[in-house]
């Protein structure tokens, strides 16, 4: 999310002028976000566009403030496609927690919510409506259409953490799509473009580096935040890719291979100028233990591990207590 684009509507709202929204600035309602969805449309930005007024400032307001002190918040969006059913629809014999009253109304919103369960919006909502709405900090999943007439969407105002593929293997471009898939930014890395091509990679960043070889790797940068993967063709580039890894600092480096391979990795990252407690921070094999064998299942281990990771690194230790008690495990 750009800042731009949020202080832009608000001075829309303030000079009584109807915002101009694009699914570029709001992905969840592209053509591609969408595919399948009869019930919404990326026209349905023109209506909620449409239903903006300066009342809705503050929650504009509350998501720059948001961006400003990195806070875990959505910038989310009620889409109701008949305006009779959102407003009947009332909890199922099931669910019988938010009583006998619908959504507050059939019109579209736009709302805040954060990690906080804080809600900023210009209308009240009722409390079946609450419990969607903070249910888009998910992503939003479980509940956005679990009941008629409405749907929800969000979009995130925090960065997606990048993470680094160094090497075109074939488990790598596995990975890619997986990773794009949970929100991931992913960069892939390689010197052939045989390999490295939109074909195989084409949700990544692509950079091809220059003489058949990873020296040029070396004139790349990775943030402290983000998570490196070292999944090198052949394992050939695995000592470079780990040194370049632990001297940036990346906050999560994994390696693919055995132990007979990486103990000799673990020679040459050493002969490269990386130190034990370098070599210590790798995580080798990666991915999480449960069998996998193929370049498909090697990519669910390694990205459900880093999910895991960056589940880790949002939330404190007694926030997943909370959520791992709530679901009863």
């Amino acid at each position: 999310m750009k800042r731009e684009t949020l202080e832009g509507i608000v001075a829309d709202l303030r000079a009584g002028r109807v915002p101009a929204l694009d699914a570029e600035d709001f992905p969840c309602f592209s053509a591609e976000a969408l595919a399948g969805k009869e019930h919404v449309s990326p026209a349905y930005l023109d209506v909620i566009a449409a239903n903006l007024t300066e009342a809705d400032v503050p929650t504009f307001e509350r998501a720059l403030r948001a961006m400003d002190e990195g806070d875990l918040a959505w910038l989310g969006f009620k889409i109701v496609y008949d305006e009779a059913a959102a407003v009947a629809n009332v909890d199922n014999e099931v669910t019988k927690k938010y009583g006998e009253t619908g959504s507050a109304d059939g019109q579209p919103l736009v709302f805040f919510c954060n990690d906080a369960k804080e809600i900023v919006a210009s209308r009240e909502p009722s409390a079946r409506d609450a419990f969607q709405m903070k249910d888009v900090t998910r992503g939003p999943s479980m509940h956005n259409e679990q009941f008629e007439g409405l749907t929800w969407a969000s979009v995130p105002l925090f960065d997606q953490v990048r993470v680094w593929l160094l090497g075109a293997s074939d488990a790598a471009s596995e990975v890619c799509a997986l990773a794009d898939h949970v929100g991931f930014d992913v960069v892939a890395v390689d010197y052939d473009a045989a390999y490295l091509n939109e074909e195989r990679f084409p949700a990544a960043r692509r950079i091809l580096l220059e003489g058949g070889n990873f020296d040029g790797l070396f004139d790349l940068a990775c943030a402290p935040q983000d998570y490196v993967c070292v999944l090198t063709r052949g394992h050939m580039f695995d000592p470079e890719g780990c040194v370049w890894a632990t001297r940036h600092g990346a906050h999560y480096v994994g390696m693919m291979g055995c132990a007979g391979k990486n103990s000799t990795v673990h020679d040459l990252v050493l002969a490269k100028g990386a130190t034990e407690a370098d070599w210590e921070r790798i995580k080798r094999p990666i991915g999480l233990k449960f069998g996998a064998k193929t370049p498909a299942e090697l990519a669910i281990a390694i990205v459900a591990e880093l999910v895991d990771v960056r589940y880790q690194q949002r939330y404190s230790a007694a926030a997943r207590e909370k959520h791992e008690k709530s679901l009863g495990r």
